[in-house]
């Protein structure tokens, strides 16, 4: 099958340059937003197959990949988000769907509670659940900040096998390449804001249709969180891949398109 990307580019959207990718070019829009230490690139292999029904962008969220980095910058969950909403502003999507994953679904949830213009439907992939008084995010901070360090100084991809043992080599290899776009700062404040951002105070403010997708494997929301979220958005439909880790479409692929179900309408 042929692919279905189209062409990287830039937007000036909250003030800032924002790098995306864009995959198929028909259909309902779609902005996918990833996590923590995910350029957009690393998801081009998810792009490709939501390109074939959707006009699906892959944002470089500040910070990260080709977008706008400088010392100083704002990298709060809250800025991440008015930088999504001002992205679809920008470039005209209406009634477009949003999927982001682990800090993606983090931002996610606020566009949805805070800059909800032109979203139709919200999918949290993996969301921490840390916040004030809750138990912290399970993954530790020195691994993301020892990676980004090693692909800083040039090491080669086998470095990356201790982070992440059950990847393959080309999965390794790409997350070598681009690792060092990972500013430093913006992958610490993130971090630290999964703790300080209370996630479940802007919940009940989600007007749109919204799915939760749980990794089984994760660690990340355990079934007590799942009724919590639950109970603060009454509507929310719930999906588990019970084989998958946190990083779900690269534990199990396929397992993570059908947990959308028909949810944007259609299976993918």
């Amino acid at each position: 099958m042929s692919s279905t990307f189209l062409y990287g580019a830039n937007v000036r959207a909250n003030g800032i340059r924002q790098h995306y990718l864009r995959f198929g070019g028909k259909g309902r829009p779609l902005v996918l937003v990833p996590g923590i230490t995910s350029p957009a690139v690393t998801w081009a292999f998810v792009a490709e197959r939501l390109g074939r029904q959707f006009d699906t962008y892959v944002l470089d969220v500040r910070g990260r990949g080709l977008s706008e980095t400088a010392p100083g910058m704002d990298y709060s969950l809250e800025a991440c988000a008015a930088d999504v909403g001002a992205f679809a502003q920008a470039l005209g999507l209406a009634d477009y769907f949003l999927v982001g994953h682990s800090m993606g679904a983090r931002i996610g949830a606020i566009v949805a509670a805070h800059h909800a213009q032109g979203l139709a439907r919200l999918v949290m992939v993996d969301p921490p659940v840390s916040g004030p008084g809750r138990r912290p995010y399970p993954a530790r901070i020195d691994w993301y900040v020892d990676s980004i360090r090693l692909m800083r100084e040039g090491a080669d991809w086998e470095k990356l096998k201790p982070f992440s043992p059950t990847w393959t080599e080309a999965q390794l290899r790409l997350r070598a390449e681009w690792l060092h776009t990972c500013d430093e700062d913006a992958v610490v404040c993130a971090y630290h804001a999964f703790g300080t951002h209370d996630m479940h105070a802007d919940l009940p403010a989600i007007a749109v249709p919204a799915l939760l997708m749980v990794a089984g494997k994760g660690g990340v929301i355990e079934a007590a969180d799942v009724d919590e979220i639950r109970s603060l958005m009454p509507g929310l439909e719930v999906r588990t891949v019970p084989t998958a880790g946190h990083m779900i479409p690269w534990d199990d692929e396929e397992g993570f398109f059908q947990g959308f179900g028909t949810f944007l309408g259609t299976p993918v």
